[in-house]
């Protein structure tokens, strides 16, 4: 079929045009803001590694979300560095550890603002694993099963809290089946399960483990997260975490992984983050800081890529930043 010149470029001649004829929207509605919480009172670390983020006290992050609330961000995405940690991360389900401190104290002033945790060992474990460990042939391995009992315990102490979505990152096999059990048991059927399902054993975790204090002490995470060469595994994952309950699911990191958000799209019919994970955020960060690009428009452009890809959440360091430019110019997200 013979189509007629310059037809395409008829569609791009002005900016009312082009807005009319996109394809992805990007909206604020469409964000969420990852915050990393640590003890103490009117405690703010900042994170050389990834500027403008910093570890906060439960009290600053309170006061955190109550400006990302003004701006517009719907929901945040909890991490939290404990006060002590042992081989088990048992403080990971103490009812008062960070999380559920902070969950209850944001609850209070935000009663709207969506609340999603990150339930995994690693922040909380001696060996900054993210299960409990046994010994192998001489060798300390990741042990699955008996990781699944502290995740569940985790995960019902947020949701008592008051966590609106729980989001297991740990990638043990058959969390999702126990977690869900765990919480309809403890009467909490109405919490919302977002998996991440397709999380990559990734190089661009490098500024976030600094960020949490939770890099490994030995070996890696390469035996349970993901083989970054695969998205056939990733279909089977998510398959699996579906059949076990999972309300939502994720593809972690994102920019590397576009062809599998978009594969995941086309094949499952539920709701689909992403997380642009600390990497992605200090790359652009660091080359726009020595004005190598401007960054509010390559960080649209890259949204907005995660976005057409098939993402319908993005969790995203850069949140509040996006909200921010929005005031200032709000044909940046022109549906939000």
């Amino acid at each position: 079929m013979a189509f007629p010149t310059h037809r395409l470029r008829r569609l791009r001649r002005t900016e009312k045009v082009r807005a009319m004829v996109r394809q992805a929207h990007l909206e604020l509605n469409d964000l969420v803001m990852p915050l990393i919480v640590r003890p103490g009172q009117r405690v703010s670390r900042p994170i050389v590694s990834m500027p403008g983020q910093a570890q906060m006290s439960v009290d600053f992050a309170v006061e955190e979300c109550l400006e990302l609330e003004s701006l517009g961000i719907p929901a945040i995405l909890l991490f939290g560095i404990p006060e002590y940690k042992d081989e088990r991360g048992s403080s990971a389900w103490s009812e008062d550890d960070v999380i559920p401190t902070a969950i209850r104290a944001i609850r209070q002033k935000c009663p709207d603002l969506i609340i999603m945790t990150d339930v995994c060992l690693c922040e909380y474990t001696s060996h900054g694993h993210c299960g409990l460990l046994r010994e192998v042939n001489g060798e300390m391995v990741v042990d699955n099963d008996s990781t699944l009992e502290c995740l569940s315990k985790i995960a019902v102490v947020h949701a008592q809290a008051g966590a609106d979505v729980i989001a297991p990152s740990d990638m043990m096999d058959g969390r999702i089946g126990a977690i869900r059990k765990a919480l309809d048991a403890s009467g909490f059927a109405q919490v919302i399960l977002l998996s991440y399902a397709a999380k990559y054993a990734s190089s661009f975790y490098g500024p976030f483990r600094q960020a949490a204090e939770s890099a490994p002490k030995f070996g890696d995470r390469r035996t349970y997260q993901m083989d970054y060469h695969n998205s056939d595994e990733a279909i089977r994952e998510i398959r699996l975490d579906l059949e076990e309950g999972a309300d939502m699911v994720m593809v972690k990191p994102a920019l590397a992984y576009l062809d599998v958000i978009q594969r995941v799209k086309q094949t499952f019919p539920v709701p689909l983050a992403c997380y642009s994970v600390s990497g992605e955020y200090s790359m652009l960060k660091a080359a726009a800081q020595q004005g190598w690009l401007d960054e509010r428009t390559c960080v649209v452009e890259a949204l907005t890529g995660m976005k057409r890809a098939g993402a319908d959440i993005i969790i995203t360091y850069f949140a509040k930043d996006v909200a921010e430019w929005v005031r200032q110019i709000p044909s940046l997200c022109p549906r939000e």
